[in-house]
């Protein structure tokens, strides 16, 4: 898959938040903790919520795309944890997201993996596709997660 060098390089690029999107580290471990679970009127979701989407739905994908016996939750209700979390609750959400995104470098950044390559347990994914849809997926959130930090740091 040498072919695929200028694409693994860009794809990394993408999943580290450089260029036009913040990076997760800046997101989320410079969140004030004392806000993971204050709400807005304006929207449906606490930081904490939007931190385990994200984290439920990049571990999904990545699973997806490395276990053929994977089994989705429930959409949509199998993709939030709604309720309160702790400050541990938070980091272990937020270490275990920065986790799931080392497998997807490591896949990325193996030769022998082809992004091309359809998965033969699903009906026309590939990888390239899977690590498009963890950052397209977690830039709209983190975006969301951004918005009420000011929002919440606006009304403190």
């Amino acid at each position: 898959m040498e072919n695929q060098s200028s694409l693994r390089q860009h794809l990394l690029e993408l999943l580290e938040g450089r260029s036009a999107h913040i990076d997760l580290e800046t997101a989320i471990r410079g969140f004030p903790m004392n806000l993971i679970n204050e709400r807005v009127e304006s929207s449906p979701h606490s930081p904490w919520e939007l931190l385990e989407h994200i984290r439920l739905a990049q571990s999904d994908i990545i699973l997806f795309s490395t276990d053929a016996a994977h089994t989705s939750p429930e959409f949509p209700d199998g993709y939030w944890n709604l309720g309160i979390a702790s400050v541990p609750e938070w980091e272990k959400s937020a270490d275990e997201i920065s986790g799931g995104l080392d497998t997807l470098r490591a896949l990325i950044s193996d030769d022998n993996t082809d992004l091309l390559a359809e998965f033969p347990h699903g009906d026309g994914q590939t990888l390239l596709r899977q690590v498009l849809l963890v950052a397209d997926h977690n830039s709209y959130h983190l975006g969301q997660l951004m918005q009420l930090k000011k929002t919440l740091e606006a009304q403190g």
